[in-house]
């Protein structure tokens, strides 16, 4: 069974949305960091695997970012807050189009 949650790390500013599998593993998850809850991540464990087999992992990171390297019954998400797969669904596709769209503008200089 499909389980969708997200859980906010104050350290990093960040709310984290999961998609994880019956097994635990994390399917697809997406990184909102900062006030304005700005898209930094929205990777696919699955787009993820096809990248590494084709030797293009580097480009997929750099403009979706990876996904949890363990099952989520082995870690600790700080205070898990359960999600419909429409909730989750309406982020990703929102973390998506801004991943590809900073992509196609080029890597942002200074700060």
């Amino acid at each position: 069974m499909t389980r969708w949650f997200r859980s906010y790390w104050a350290e990093e500013d960040t709310w984290f949305y999961f998609e994880a599998d019956a097994d635990g593993w994390v399917t697809r998850q997406v990184e909102l960091q900062g006030p304005l809850e700005s898209p930094v991540a929205a990777a696919s464990s699955t787009e993820w695997e096809a990248a590494r087999q084709a030797g293009t992992l580097a480009g997929y990171e750099a403009m979706f970012g990876s996904t949890a390297e363990v099952p989520v019954h082995e870690w600790d998400p700080h205070e898990p807050q359960e999600l419909t797969a429409g909730e989750f669904e309406t982020v990703w596709l929102r973390a998506r189009a801004t991943c590809q769209a900073r992509a196609r503008v080029g890597p942002m200089r200074g700060g």
